[in-house]
């Protein structure tokens, strides 16, 4: 089984819409094996975001994240990382298929809704950032 990183956003907790996320990828047949509502800090922020560290976005992004909670979560499937990208969708909602989680909550593509691990390489890494073994169940 594979496990992927998923973050909804500050935007889609703002937008009361964390219950509707989390039953999207329920209904796809993931388990839940870690879950917390946090607040990100700067120092977490430059841990995830460190490739983009320079980038003309990058203190936006940070600000972003940091100003309100996220609820971060670890889901575990087969094919998780492959099939919670496509369940969220395009990073820019506007080009999202009908039905994904960007096209229904997102606001543009900065303010996304979700971010997903792109790869097991990323989703170990960003797992390991957010939680430490004794919080993951299974």
């Amino acid at each position: 089984m594979e496990q992927t990183l998923v973050l909804i956003k500050p935007d889609a907790i703002a937008n009361k819409h964390i219950g509707d996320i989390i039953k999207h990828y329920e209904e796809a047949g993931f388990k839940i094996a870690a879950m917390k509502l946090m607040q990100m800090t700067e120092k977490i922020a430059s841990i995830h975001y460190a490739e983009h560290i320079g980038k003309s976005f990058y203190d936006e992004l940070v600000k972003f994240m940091t100003d309100d909670p996220i609820v971060a979560m670890v889901l575990e499937g087969e094919n998780a990382i492959a099939k919670v990208r496509e369940i969220n969708g395009a990073t820019n909602p506007a080009n999202a298929a009908d039905g994904t989680i960007r096209k229904l909550y997102a606001e543009n593509g900065s303010r996304n809704a979700v971010h997903a691990s792109d790869s097991a390489e990323s989703a170990a890494r960003e797992i390991a950032i957010f939680f430490s073994k004794v919080e993951m169940v299974g």
